[in-house]
């Protein structure tokens, strides 16, 4: 089940094994297209998860993502934001969690989904309000259409 991306707990009663849960979070529609294109677009993606790496591992291969991390605490995602500026790289951060929001404070764009907390949404520069990381990809084009506009109505203004 874990090789599957689930979390399993093992129940005993008096100290003998009685069975097992597996709790999984279920990908949204959404997120294979939103990966896609933001791997398209050239960007390198990363996932970073507080989750069993066995578990992320499972759902990274399933949603096409080749580098991850699993099992780590909020100052290693921090220190892989770190590590990520350091090499020269402007780092996007999305995250929904208490847990994340240092990485999301420290990177040059903290990307808070606005179904997570509000610690998250607090330390982000930009909030998805319904979660979909198909506003990445939204949130970049307006971004670039808005510095194309600027440099126009400059050029506009020097002439």
């Amino acid at each position: 089940m874990r090789t599957q991306g689930a979390s399993v707990m093992f129940l005993a009663v008096d100290g003998r094994p009685a069975g097992l849960v597996a709790v999984s979070d279920p990908i949204k529609a959404t997120t294979m297209e939103a990966l896609a294109g933001l791997k398209a677009s050239g960007l390198r993606v990363i996932m970073a998860t507080g989750d069993g790496l066995t578990t992320a591992k499972a759902v990274a291969a399933r949603l096409g993502i080749d580098e991850v991390h699993g099992e780590v605490k909020p100052a290693d995602k921090l220190a892989l934001v770190t590590r990520l500026q350091q090499e020269g790289r402007v780092v996007a951060m999305a995250g929904d969690g208490i847990n994340d929001a240092p990485a999301l404070a420290k990177a040059d764009v903290g990307i808070a989904m606005g179904t997570g907390t509000d610690v998250a949404t607090n330390s982000a520069q930009v909030t998805l309000v319904k979660g979909d990381l198909r506003g990445i990809a939204q949130a970049r084009l307006i971004s670039d259409q808005t510095v194309a506009n600027m440099k126009q109505n400059l050029l506009f203004a020097f002439l």
